[in-house]
This record gives structure tokens, sequence and C-alpha cells, in this order.
């Protein structure tokens, strides 16, 4: 197909709705990865309202071979993947000797190594492709009530510089903002400000990490 492929892990009504509209407006197809076929039938149908052709594929980013399958099928409907988002986080509240390192680790799965994981299926599929991140404030100031959050946003930072030291030669952007608030409409954090971020981002292709916050 000769249409743009946006790739978003992680779809759910907020960041990942507004950008799959920003992009989609933009001329790009929109391929949504969630666990529930439910909430994908419900964001393809208001995007297609919008005119913008969508596709939902079932996977959970909490494991590796349910997200390689939906990544696998994505590629296999659209041969290319222009732009990849990856917008999952897991974090239930807690301090940090509340936790146990099953949950830790579970919350970790989503939060980074998932991310992981979709970089390495997209990339053999991509020529000048563009990888952005969700990041989030608490990977530079953490909360200790939020402690797996602070610290899967502190491991998605990490990646998307790392992988920008690795791939930037490649000719792929891999870009990660840094939402320094709560996402909420009527604020100047709403999900659309932070959709038109993601695609400055895109067409800019400068900066490894954008923080977002209000001036």
């Amino acid at each position: 197909m000769s249409d743009k492929i946006l790739v978003i892990v992680g779809a759910g009504p907020g960041i990942s709705l507004s950008t799959a509209r920003k992009f989609g407006k933009e001329g790009f197809n929109v391929a949504l990865i969630s666990r529930s076929m439910e909430s994908l039938q419900k964001y393809v149908k208001i995007l297609k309202d919008d005119g913008i052709a969508a596709k939902g594929f079932l996977g959970d980013v909490s494991s590796e071979e349910s997200l390689k399958l939906a990544i696998d099928a994505v590629i296999k409907t659209y041969g290319t993947i222009n732009v990849l988002l990856y917008n999952a986080a897991a974090g239930r509240p807690g301090k940090p000797t509340t936790l146990s390192v099953d949950q830790l680790v579970e919350d970790f799965k989503v939060s980074v190594a998932g991310a992981l994981t979709s970089v390495k299926e997209v990339i053999p599929h991509m020529v000048n492709g563009t990888i952005l991140l969700t990041g989030g404030g608490l990977a530079l100031y953490p909360y200790a009530d939020y402690s797996s959050l602070a610290i899967g946003k502190a491991g998605i930072r990490n990646l998307a510089y790392s992988l920008h030291q690795e791939l930037s030669p490649r000719g792929i952007y891999v870009g990660t903002l840094t939402i320094k608030g709560y996402v909420q409409e009527g604020t100047y954090f709403t999900p659309e400000n932070i959709a038109n971020t993601f695609y400055s981002m895109y067409e800019n292709q400068t900066e490894t990490e954008v923080i977002f916050e209000e001036k």
C-alpha cells in the first residue's frame, strides 16, 4: 500500500485516540493494538466516522507472544510501518516496600518490555521510520505512592535514549514525550495537545526527548 501506516500499541480513549485522529487526518492509515476487542471496535468506528482508515488488532502487551502475533498481523495487513507509538503503561498504586517483586515485574513488562518487543518487531519493516514513546514526569520526579509507574517511566525514558543511539544511524528516529502533568480535558495537558506534539516530533525528528509542560 502507498499510504503511510501508524501503529499504536496500547490503544485507549485519550492520547492514543487523539494521536490516531491527528495522524489519520494527515493521511495515515491507523492500526490499533489493544487487548479488548470491544474497545478496538469502538475506536475504529469513531475514527472511521471521522473519515480515517483504521483497523483493530487484538494483542496483550504484557505477553510477548500475544504482542508479536498482533504486530505480525499488522505487518501482514499493511506490509510496512512508518510510525510506531507505544502508549502502554502499568503501575499499581503503592510505595516501594508495599510492592511484591512479581507486581513490579508485571508492571515493568507493560511499561517497558512491551515497548522493546514492539520496536524489535517493527524495525525490519521500517524505512526511515519513526518510533514514539509516551513518557511521563515521574521519570524525572518520582513519587513514592506511585513507585511502580515511576520506575516504568524512568525505564521508557532510558530505553528511548538507548534506542536513539542505536537506530538513528539506520535512519530511524526515536523520540519520547515526557508529559509533566495529568492528562485531562480543559487543561494544557489535553490529549489533543499531546497528539499535536507527537505529530510535530514526527515532522521535525530532532530531539530524542521533548518535555511537555505548561510554560
